[in-house]
């Protein structure tokens, strides 16, 4: 007896758990044109919305991803993201898009989106995808112009332009308004406050001198 009521206690917690764990919520109307011109102190899952009589097509029309991104950062990457600011119809609808700039022999390091799957399609270049399940197995497949690969939602993955001269474009859709994205070895070597090296060490079988060269490497 006493069992039975211990699993009914651990289903009840399960199922309170899943209830917080749930894609964005569809939205209840149309569209909701977010409200970006107000300044509360109250936080909202998403903005609030204009009243619809006001919406205009300008509210769903963007030419935010028609101008490429520097790409002199250390890897060599820009994304620009559509949101709600640059592209208010976008409110509620759970997706934003992106494109994607890569420089010749660029990376798109190993990251991760908790909140959202990801479809890319490449328009011009070259790149080698990738991303690794969580039984550590890796799926990798070179695009080519009009190619597209899905990297599964809150799974690693990784772009790499394998033209050496070459830039490479790309546009991806993420099915959040807010995917997020962790790159790991940023989130790994370069937290605030640090990760303590003891636990660096032992977990990547490095020594001290090795945590402290790849800290510096990424700028920590």
């Amino acid at each position: 007896m006493k069992i039975n009521y211990v699993l009914l206690q651990l289903f009840l917690c399960i199922i309170t758990v899943l209830n917080y764990v749930q894609p964005d919520p569809d939205p209840l109307q149309d569209y909701c044109v977010a409200e970006t011109r107000n300044t509360r102190n109250l936080f909202h899952n998403g903005q609030p919305c204009i009243n619809p009589d006001l919406a205009i097509a300008s509210h769903f029309a963007t030419s935010a991803l028609s101008k490429s991104g520097s790409t002199g950062n250390q890897f060599g990457f820009n994304v620009t993201l559509t949101n709600i600011n640059n592209l208010p119809g976008l409110n509620t609808q759970g997706l934003v898009m992106g494109r994607i700039d890569i420089a010749a022999n660029g990376l798109i390091p190993p990251h991760s989106h908790p909140r959202a799957s990801e479809v890319t399609i490449l328009l011009k270049g070259s790149l080698l995808v990738g991303f690794v399940d969580t039984t550590n197995r890796l799926y990798t497949q070179q695009l080519r112009p009009g190619d597209s690969f899905v990297f599964p939602k809150g799974l690693i993955h990784f772009l790499y332009n394998i033209d050496p001269v070459n830039a490479a474009l790309a546009v991806s859709g993420l099915s959040s308004q807010n995917p997020g994205a962790q790159i790991s070895s940023m989130a790994t070597f370069v937290s605030k406050p640090p990760i303590p090296d003891e636990i660096l060490k032992k977990g990547f079988k490095i020594n001290n001198q090795d945590v402290m060269r790849i800290r510096r490497n990424l700028g920590g």
